[in-house]
């Protein structure tokens, strides 16, 4: 069905995707600014960044749906956007808001969404069993889709998105709106697939979602990388290691007291002051006798660095 792939000019056999110097304006505004990108085979990269950050052109860029301004992009060998839709036979997405058709039912869903990819009737048949236990959907089997939760649907739309048994999964914002009992659903089997050796390109605001999930991932902010790496690599390269959360009605009296003490960066934000610092022993036990100011002591997270390099403006 879709031939065989374009010989790959600049990646590697290990690049599932290779991109360099991909730009995209939309009148004076530039929306992705000389992007390079490469996602290794068998890995889960993330893209983060604050909304208007560049990630869903990105995306679209990468599904064939928007054009490049100008730069390279190859996808699974395939030149895109030239190639796109061979490549997009080859591939799933989750979109970030559930495209499900609401008068079928759960099994219909998936059949018709697999006739989409010359899938026949036998083989969708013989598929549809194991989407269906990955869903944990097997008792939902013939019921519409209006009538199912929110995380029903959306592990119906990853299941639907496995159809054609696709080489790269395309993930926008997976688990948004779920609650913790049915994004936990999601994430293991977001997990699973990772285990199974497929390669996941995943956006997400959740932090802790890419600190479980990914590999690799980007921040980007503005159309343009500001760091790559592991998650645990970003945090030792962008961050001081130990933070200490302050709130309480003593509070600014004491920020405004302490700035200079303690080896520590303050950061207000509302009501709280974040301090980052490499060694917190001493003002942790000086906290623990001041009156008046509440703490809480953790170590630095990615979300930590998110704020640090993109700032924590609200964006809309």
């Amino acid at each position: 069905m879709t031939g065989a792939p374009a010989a790959v000019a600049h990646g590697t056999r290990e690049d599932v995707v290779h991109a360099r110097g991909l730009r995209k304006a939309y009148g004076d505004t530039t929306v992705v600014d000389g992007l390079d990108l490469h996602v290794r085979r068998g890995q889960c990269f993330g893209l983060l960044g604050p909304n208007g950050a560049g990630k869903t052109t990105t995306l679209r860029m990468l599904l064939g749906l928007s054009r490049p301004d100008a730069g390279e992009l190859e996808v699974l060998g395939y030149r895109i956007p030239r190639q796109a839709r061979r490549m997009r036979a080859r591939i799933g997405v989750v979109p970030q808001m559930d495209n499900l058709d609401p008068e079928f039912s759960v099994v219909e869903n998936l059949r018709i969404y697999g006739r989409y990819f010359g899938i026949s009737h036998d083989e969708l048949n013989a598929r549809i069993p194991a989407l269906l236990e990955f869903a944990a959907l097997e008792k939902k089997a013939h019921t519409r889709i209006d009538t199912l939760s929110g995380g029903m649907k959306r592990r119906l739309t990853l299941a639907r998105a496995l159809v054609n048994d696709p080489e790269l999964l395309i993930l926008d914002e997976p688990t948004t709106g779920l609650d913790p009992q049915a994004r936990q659903i999601i994430w293991q089997r977001l997990r699973q697939l990772i285990g199974e050796g497929r390669t996941l390109i995943l956006t997400t605001h959740y932090m802790e979602e890419a600190e479980r999930l990914c590999d690799e991932l980007i921040i980007m902010d503005h159309g343009r990388i500001l760091a790559q790496g592991s998650p645990a690599e970003l945090v030792r390269d962008n961050i001081e290691p130990q933070v200490v959360e302050l709130h309480g009605p003593g509070m600014d009296r004491w920020v405004a007291e302490n700035t200079d003490r303690y080896g520590c960066r303050i950061e207000c934000v509302g009501e709280t002051a974040f301090c980052y610092m490499h060694e917190k022993d001493a003002l942790v036990d000086a906290l623990t006798r001041q009156q008046g100011v509440d703490f809480l002591h953790r170590r630095a997270n990615l979300e930590d660095v998110f704020l640090k390099l993109t700032g924590r403006d609200l964006r809309d």
